[in-house]
């Protein structure tokens, strides 16, 4: 079984910066590529950045530049920083894997961004 836990959402001026971080935890999963989904109210989720355990990134082509995600496997920890943030980027942040094997998708609880404009 696998537990993300996010942390450090929260309220900021745009133009702003956050960072988010997810601990995973859990044992007997192997999971290859982690993710960041964000979902804003009346919309649906989208992924906003990944990162595979070689360290390929990909991103949200419109927050390239401005969000940059990393992975620290020595703490089960990763991260996604955001610069520069706009209203458009408020909402809830999620963590989220799959296993490698199963292919069964784990999501954490979410974390509020909300930017102020």
């Amino acid at each position: 079984q696998v537990q993300l836990v996010e942390s450090g959402g929260g309220l900021v001026q745009a133009g702003g910066s956050l960072r988010l971080s997810c601990v995973i935890s859990g044992v007997g999963v192997s999971i290859n590529a982690m993710d960041w989904y964000r979902q804003a109210p009346g919309s649906q989720r989208e992924l906003v950045a990944q990162i595979t355990s070689g360290g390929t990134t990909i991103y949200l082509d419109s927050l390239k530049g401005r969000f940059t995600i990393a992975r620290d496997n020595a703490k089960s920890t990763v991260y996604l920083q955001m610069n520069g943030l706009k209203a458009e980027d408020s909402g809830v942040y999620y963590c989220h894997t799959r296993a490698l094997f199963s292919g069964m998708e784990y999501w954490g609880k979410g974390t509020l961004v909300t930017v102020s404009s």
